[in-house]
Formats: C-alpha cells, sequence, structure tokens
C-alpha cells in the first residue's frame, strides 16, 4: 500500500561508527530505556515470528491515539535496520489497523561521531479507511496532515533521545 504520510528526523551521535550496531540496539532495548525516549512511550518488548525473524513490540499514545506496534524484521545490519508492523490502533473513532515501516539508518560523519536517521512511514489499511468512512469521514487531507503534524512532533522528541542511548551503548563498548 502507498505512503499516507512518512517522517524523517535526525540527530548526532558521538560515537564511532564500528561501536554502533542499530539492529542489536532495537531488537535488546528494555522496556524501561524505551519509555525513557518519549513521554509518549508506554511498553516495549520483542518476541519471535514463526519464521524466525525478530519483533520488536512497542505501546505508544500520540494524539489519543494508543498505538500496538509489532514490528517485524526486515533489514539487519549494524549501520541500517528497517522493520515493518500491522499496528493495532485505538482511539475514539474504534479500533483499526495501520501499516507502519520505521527504518533507522547510521551515517559517518567523522572518526568519533555519526548521524543518526529516523525514518517512519505510516500507510492506511482497508480497515482504517473503513472506519474512517463508518464515522463519515470522506476527506483523507485533514486526517493526513493531523497525522503528519502528530508523527513529525513524536520523531523530533524520541529521535535524539534514541541518540543518546544508542551513544551510551556504543561508548560502552557493548557491541564491539
Amino acid at each position: 500500500m502507498e505512503s499516507f504520510t512518512e517522517s524523517t528526523t535526525t540527530a548526532i551521535i558521538n560515537a564511532p561508527l564500528e561501536n554502533i550496531n542499530l539492529t542489536e540496539w532495537l531488537f535488546t532495548l528494555k522496556d524501561k530505556e524505551y519509555q525513557e525516549c518519549s513521554a509518549s512511550h508506554i511498553a516495549a518488548g520483542n518476541s519471535i515470528a514463526e519464521d524466525g525473524r525478530r519483533i520488536s513490540i512497542n505501546v505508544e499514545q500520540i494524539a489519543g491515539n494508543l498505538l500496538i506496534q509489532h514490528y517485524v524484521e526486515d533489514i539487519s545490519e549494524r549501520d541500517h535496520c528497517a522493520v515493518n508492523s500491522v499496528s493495532d490502533s485505538l482511539s475514539p473513532l474504534g479500533r483499526t489497523t495501520l501499516i507502519i515501516k520505521w527504518e533507522l539508518k547510521i551515517k559517518k560523519l567523522s572518526d568519533s561521531s555519526c548521524e543518526l536517521s529516523n525514518h517512519v512511514v505510516i500507510s492506511l489499511t482497508e480497515h482504517f479507511l473503513q472506519l474512517l468512512n463508518e464515522a463519515g469521514v470522506s476527506d483523507l487531507e485533514p486526517v493526513r496532515i493531523n497525522m503528519k503534524d502528530n508523527l513529525e512532533a513524536h520523531n523530533i522528541e524520541e529521535t535524539p533521545l534514541f541518540a543518546a542511548n544508542i551513544q551510551k551503548k556504543a561508548l560502552s563498548g557493548v557491541w564491539t
């Protein structure tokens, strides 16, 4: 399904690229660490899909919507991690689903610093469109703008905090 909205935010990590492992960071992020990276973050955990791929389970509340994300491993490299989720969304309109792709990349800036890119893409499901239709919402543009504004505000809050957590672990030598 095509993208409905997306956001990319970057932050600096003051650690060498070779000390960072984004995939291991994501799949070993502790619940408390996840909560410390945004006021919207409620809980995080992990699991394994039937095909053996790792799953990062995140729960957050953004703009009155409770999101339960089941991010399944797609790209698993030290400097590039991408996961995909058919996420549950509970709002005043009811329960539905969204498709969310979350992609993290690291770009080397110098021997001692990198740039973290946090990219999130949201696509609508037929179930989401049906829920809007039942609520009498036919113009999707205000929905898209509202969703984009909320996504960007959330991404701006969490990205530097993710970078700080990654930096702390990279400097501790946990992945070397």
